[in-house]
């Protein structure tokens, strides 16, 4: 395919591309996705460009069902990212929630300072920049802010577990019908995931439990 100058051309003509390709694979793909959606993942991720989770994950349409925002934070205040969990468990009842964090992180690094980025932002990265103060005595072990930033990532996604843990939505879901979460750093410079905490119902094995 000839690369095109402009970037709104350049993905009309790769959509084109796409549904030439995936129909001649596949005949029936999109009518099939016409029918619905019945995905078994609901994937928090970042924002960033690099980590398109169909494709770093092998997927396909339909497979995954989709939340991103900056630094992939859940907050237990942000009606955009609840609203998403509680349809995606409670009306398309996903198996997994995976909320996926990544090395070379824009608002891990930015959280690893005070600087002003936008009354916006300013807001958004505070629950990140308070783990940094929360964790200050370990993260100034490390060896350099590449480091400290991908230790905040981490950090991140458990708070973004915990955060999870509480939804009224997961909590009924993982005692009814074993509904677990999964935190993952993807990181770019290898382009794999590692699972960092998986969180069930089942006790004694370090698993959380709704009923804790």
């Amino acid at each position: 395919m000839t690369a095109l100058a402009d970037p709104i051309d350049r993905i009309v003509a790769g959509n084109r591309h796409f549904a030439q390709k995936t129909s001649e694979a596949n005949p029936n793909a999109f009518s099939d996705l016409t029918k619905g959606q019945w995905p078994e993942i609901l994937w928090i991720g970042c924002a960033d460009s690099r980590i398109p989770e169909t494709t770093v994950c092998n997927c396909a349409p339909g497979d995954i069902f989709v939340h991103r925002n900056i630094a992939n934070c859940v907050h237990p205040d942000d009606v955009s990212a609840a609203s998403v969990v509680e349809y995606a468990v409670t009306h398309l009842k996903v198996k997994k929630v995976v909320v996926c964090g990544h090395t070379k992180c824009g608002g891990a690094a930015a959280s690893l300072s005070d600087a002003d980025l936008g009354t916006t932002l300013n807001t958004w990265l505070h629950p990140v920049r308070e783990l940094r103060r929360k964790h200050r005595a370990e993260l100034e072990k490390l060896d350099d802010d590449d480091g400290r930033a991908a230790r905040i990532a981490e950090l991140n996604v458990h708070q973004a577990i915990d955060v999870l843990k509480e939804h009224p939505a997961v909590k009924s879901a993982a005692a009814r019908r074993g509904l677990t979460l999964h935190g993952m750093i993807f990181d770019l410079g290898k382009g794999q995931l590692r699972i960092l905490e998986e969180v069930g119902q089942k006790k004694g094995n370090g698993l959380w439990s709704p009923n804790n």
